[in-house]
């Protein structure tokens, strides 16, 4: 494990966030929890800020190192500026990754994406059924 950076490996050894946030706002899952790496990622929106964000992962220690320095990116995060986190930027604020593990960086960004369209979804729904209600009848 000499080959990843001493950020990597203290996010692996110490990972942030980890977790689930029962009453969560939105939620997003990549991967195959049957086999292989698998990444559910939870977030509280408030004022369209990210104010809380965990997960529940399985996969290498990559994996990990990227979910853990995913949330550490996006708590305290506009939507619109959470959205925009890449999978470069996961590989940047870890001080890289060997080229054969880049692809875990896009479990922590894909998965933060799907959490946030999953909020958007759900945002969307509850403002339609809101203006259903209020229609004159």
């Amino acid at each position: 494990m000499n080959e990843y950076t001493p950020i990597v490996m203290d996010h692996f050894n110490n990972p942030r966030n980890v977790g689930i946030i029962n009453n969560h706002d939105g939620m997003g899952e990549i991967g195959d929890p049957n086999c292989g790496d698998f990444l559910r990622v939870f977030i509280k929106v408030e004022d369209n800020i990210i104010i809380a964000i965990r997960y529940q992962i399985r996969g290498c220690p990559a994996s990990i190192a990227c979910a853990s320095v995913m949330t550490e990116l996006a708590v305290g995060k506009d939507l619109d500026e959470a959205m925009m986190i890449d999978d470069m930027d996961i590989v940047k604020a870890l001080g890289g990754l060997p080229e054969y593990k880049l692809h875990c960086s896009n479990l922590g960004a894909t998965g933060l994406k799907k959490a946030i369209l999953n909020h958007l979804a759900r945002y969307m729904s509850s403002v339609k059924e809101q203006q259903q209600a209020d229609k004159p009848k």
